[in-house]
């Protein structure tokens, strides 16, 4: 009705009764952050962190941060480190796992309220969920977006990567594919190249794996992505590739079988959901060490496999280092346009309507030895120096880097509203 009063008072007022309840029952949808938070007992308190990580999302999405672990308690050795959740459950689960100090904040005035009082100079992204700008307008601090691993997916080359002061990437590789696709952004200035230190686990799982028992058997790791969450992002496989080809892996006799499945499989579309438990069927009911990773890490699926079947994602590039063959999928969707580079282009591509030649095409590349030795030179191109604790070093050292930057650039201004025409330098982040 014209002229009613704005969120119609006490209709208004129900709701958020009801939807507080739901929340207090536990009956949130997994997708939805349940925003049970702490915010009265934060009030008026002080955050005694350098870096907070800012996570708003549900636990489906946990696989983002978790794999940030290792490298946050690094760096929480030399500055601070708090994680900013607005998800109890998700709370939960990264104070019994991450070793990190942690608080749940519903409101943003509350963030906002310790931010007065704290000295928080540096705030961590690892995705582009949209509630991130909840956080982003704050001026307080810099904000930089690590993401949760690097691929040549659209959301790699998203415009949403202005949003942030810098954005930390795996190597020149996303350079590049960043200055080729994202328009009025310099990532020369904006992108600092990190590596991937979560490789470094996988690394020294391969080195100390035992010697191979003498199963004469290829074991091809099938690590399919997720449907995403629009026609855009659909790379995932598991749909459209993901029976026919087990199955006709499992039939030959010749391959042991990992299967992978992406945690967040099926939660956008149902229909991904059935296909991968029809894929666990089948490995479940081929017996013998055929298996489906679901609780161990992606280095320990990545250390034990001879050839990775993965579509367009991040699953490739923690896959470069190990300098052994990879075939990826080509989607069916025509909307998920991978940004192309040179790993696409070298790598065999197994599509809908080559399907009956899977198999062959699997065993040609985990035969080819020119096939390995192009993916490995790729490595540095992608990843930078995996050398073990490289890529950690120069993560903890870019966080420094942009703190000291970030502090700089507010005591010139200072120094300058004070003193009109002084001229403090300020420090860059170049080189690292």
């Amino acid at each position: 009705m014209a002229g009613a009063p704005r969120g119609n008072g006490p209709i208004r007022t129900l709701r958020t009764r009801a939807w507080r309840l739901v929340r207090r029952l536990g009956l949130v949808p997994g997708g939805v952050a349940d925003g049970l938070g702490e915010d009265e007992s934060l009030l008026g308190t002080t955050l005694p962190h350098r870096v907070m990580v800012y996570f708003p999302d549900p636990p489906g999405s946990l696989y983002q941060l978790e794999q940030w672990y290792a490298v946050l308690r690094e760096l929480d050795t030399v500055h601070r480190v708090v994680v900013v959740l607005r998800d109890s459950r998700t709370a939960r689960s990264v104070r019994e796992r991450s070793g990190l100090d942690a608080i749940v904040v519903a409101r943003p005035a509350t963030v906002e309220d310790l931010l007065s009082r704290s000295a928080v100079r540096l705030a961590i992204y690892v995705n582009h969920n949209p509630a991130n700008f909840t956080n982003l307008r704050l001026s307080s601090m810099a904000h930089v977006n690590v993401m949760h691993g690097d691929s040549d997916k659209g959301v790699t080359v998203s415009n949403q990567f202005k949003a942030y002061d810098f954005n930390f990437v795996a190597g020149q590789a996303a350079i590049d594919r960043i200055a080729r696709h994202i328009t009025f952004y310099d990532p020369s200035a904006r992108c600092i190249a990190v590596g991937r230190p979560q490789v470094e686990e996988q690394m020294a799982l391969i080195m100390a794996a035992p010697p191979a028992d003498g199963d004469p058997r290829t074991t091809v790791l099938y690590a399919p992505t997720w449907e995403g969450s629009e026609p855009a992002a659909a790379y995932g496989s598991i749909v459209t590739h993901g029976e026919a080809l087990v199955s006709a892996l499992l039939a030959t006799g010749g391959h042991r079988v990992v299967y992978r499945p992406h945690p967040l499989s099926g939660c956008s579309d149902p229909v991904y959901g059935d296909a991968d438990a029809r894929v666990r069927l089948l490995i479940a009911a081929a017996g013998g060490d055929h298996r489906v990773d679901t609780t161990v890490s992606l280095a320990s699926s990545i250390a034990g496999a001879d050839v990775l079947v993965c579509d367009v994602s991040g699953v490739a590039m923690d896959w470069l280092p190990t300098g052994r063959p990879l075939v990826m999928t080509v989607p069916e969707c025509t909307s998920a346009v991978p940004a192309s580079t040179a790993l696409t282009d070298l790598v065999p591509r197994i599509s809908v309507d080559g399907l009956d030649q899977a198999v062959a095409i699997i065993d040609s590349a985990a035969s080819d030895p020119e096939l390995s030795e192009r993916v490995r030179r790729l490595t540095e191109y992608h990843l930078g120096d995996t050398t073990p604790g490289a890529s950690t070093r120069k993560f903890v050292d870019a966080c420094t880097a942009v703190m000291a930057t970030f502090d700089a650039s507010r005591f010139f201004e200072r120094t300058h509203d004070a003193q009109p025409g002084t001229d403090v330098p300020v420090t860059t982040t170049k080189g690292f």
